[in-house]
């Protein structure tokens, strides 16, 4: 009897064969995938197997798995590794037919299990909110999510990987009767985002558009619902296609809406208005005084575009005088003043369920110069994220609170049960509600006649908005002559409102006469909250007129 038994042995090859777990989908908020798993096969060699077999397998295999010969040889030749895994996700095609090639020669030792590749049909389109996957380590069986959704959301999507104990006779058959120990595995959750893929359709068109005609070094755009913090589109130029990493660069794979720094420029003065407002420092008819457009303090002249002498808070937003902007901060002090900077949120990371987000740079007054409060009322001598300018924007669009930005809608387990419902967070009251209302009824005015956005108008609504004009930083310090980043950033209807959305465009190729926010960015802007809108439904808060962003032709050179 016990010859009989190590006979039985002796004929068996026992492995211990991993069954995946089913990576879960990644949709929008109305169920459209975003990111799927395709069928695909796991190929293991059992070295007892392939024995002195090793370069005819390999030169049979190698067109099929991508492998030079000689190197898969080398890999093959291994008697004594009964479990070498050759590639762990092989296109599900490639598997059948390298299968009945090695049938048909009569060569065994390669094994085919069924597994799965991440793909993401939308190719570059939402990239650097989704992510990508890659091995934590070359060796690495398994992959992860290393960027994005992917990997923030990492632990939810990728379940419990179950196993199974299998025995092979001489011939490389299974014999399931002797089939051991089996864990079934535990499939990932779903996961559903707050975006809306035909708003990030929208924007990804008038981006693309926007990066081929001006040539900027990049640009930014962020469409988010104010009163409850989702962020419904985000895209980023330039971009990557997550199902060609070997193609992407990493300046092209970087999500800037998050990860960039940059001086806000005059978006920034909702802040110091807000802030002066709230303090009781002016009234809504306190007028301040703009020194004709040249002002000079601690030694240094501030300039206005234009010369105006007494202006009140909103006449301020509305023609955007820094020098208004800067009298204001004086008035308030500089702890006052710094205390709703953060109030607003900005030096501090968002809390967006997405690696990589950086707090931004915001200084304590301990470490300003005199000149500092001045140039920081104008968004200058402050660092921020896109992100960060959307939320603080929300604050004025929802009546005074920071919202946290959410981009997780729901979580559904592999039986479809929702095991996580996404909630607004209101991080903190900044202001009150009818100051927000001031605020927002002055961003109104900055897209009327007079007002330095009347390129942002959307026909048959009311517009609120802010341009921002900076010049770029030098990572060495100073400033760039003549290069600048120009963004528009605001919302629709400016009564009530339904989104907020930011255009940044960062050193666009064209005459610096034409590059401001008003003209660069505002434009953009229009064209996507007009789509928005429709796409909405939303009904017409103002009367029809002529849509300037539409009937007006380009006057942009752009130079080479």
């Amino acid at each position: 009897m016990h010859e009989e038994y190590s006979a039985i042995a002796a004929s068996k090859h026992s492995i211990r064969n991993t069954i995946p777990a089913r990576r879960g989908l990644i949709t929008d908020r109305n169920g459209e995938i975003l990111a799927a798993n395709m069928p695909a096969q796991r190929v293991v060699a059992d070295g007892s197997h392939i024995k002195d077999k090793a370069a005819l397998v390999a030169e049979i295999a190698a067109p099929y798995l991508g492998i030079p010969v000689a190197e898969l040889t080398e890999r093959l030749a291994q008697p004594t590794n009964k479990y070498n895994v050759i590639t762990p996700n092989l296109e599900e095609d490639k598997a059948i037919a390298l299968k009945k090639e090695l049938d048909k020669k009569g060569l065994r030792g390669l094994y085919f299990y069924p597994n799965s590749v991440r793909t993401y049909p939308n190719a570059s389109i939402l990239s650097h909110v989704l992510g990508f996957m890659s091995r934590k380590n070359p060796s690495d069986e398994v992959l992860v999510g290393v960027d994005g959704i992917e990997r923030s959301m990492e632990q939810q999507l990728h379940g419990e990987d179950g196993f199974r104990h299998i025995e092979h006779d001489r011939a490389g058959r299974e014999l399931v009767v002797y089939r051991g120990q089996e864990k079934a595995p535990r499939h990932g959750s779903n996961v559903e985002l707050t975006i809306d893929m035909a708003l990030q359709s929208i924007l990804e068109a008038e981006l693309e558009n926007a990066y081929r005609e001006l040539k900027p070094d990049t640009a930014i755009g962020i469409i988010a619902d104010p009163k409850t913090g989702e962020i419904l589109a985000m895209s980023n130029r330039p971009t990557f296609d997550p199902n060609n990493l070997n193609e992407a660069k990493p300046d092209e794979m970087k999500n800037r809406a998050i990860m960039d720094m940059v001086e806000p420029g005059s978006t920034f003065k909702i802040v110091v208005a807000s802030g002066a407002l709230n303090e009781h420092t002016v009234t809504e008819k306190t007028e301040v005084y703009c020194e004709g457009g040249r002002f000079l303090y601690g030694g240094r002249i501030l300039k206005d575009h234009h010369g105006y002498g007494n202006m009140t808070v909103e006449q301020i937003l509305i023609k955007s005088s820094n020098i208004g902007s800067a009298k204001m901060a004086l008035m308030m002090g500089d702890d006052k003043y710094y205390e709703y900077v953060r109030r607003f949120g900005f030096g501090e990371r968002t809390g967006v369920a997405l690696p990589g987000e950086i707090p931004g740079l915001v200084h304590p007054p301990a470490r300003w110069d005199k000149l500092t409060i001045t140039r920081m009322a104008m968004g200058h001598s402050v660092a921020v994220t896109p992100l960060q300018m959307v939320m603080g924007m929300s604050v004025i669009a929802n009546g005074g609170k920071l919202m946290k930005p959410q981009i997780v809608h729901s979580i559904k387990d592999e039986d479809g049960q929702e095991v996580y419902r996404f909630q607004p967070e209101v991080m903190r009251q900044v202001i009150p509600e009818s100051t927000a209302h001031f605020i927002a009824k002055a961003l109104a005015g900055v897209c009327d006649d007079g007002g330095t956005a009347t390129l942002a108008r959307v026909n048959g609504f009311d517009v609120a908005g802010k341009t921002g004009t900076a010049q770029k930083v030098n990572p060495k310090g100073g400033y760039m002559e003549g290069k600048y980043v120009v963004s528009f950033l605001g919302f629709m209807p400016a009564q009530d409102p339904r989104f907020v959305c930011l255009i940044m465009i960062d050193n666009a190729k064209i005459s610096s006469g034409l590059n401001y926010g008003g003209l660069v960015a505002a434009p953009i802007f229009s064209r996507v909250a007009e789509k928005t809108a429709r796409y909405l439904d939303l009904v017409p808060t103002a009367p029809s007129m002529l849509p300037i962003a539409f009937s007006e032709p380009s006057s942009r050179k752009v130079t080479q």
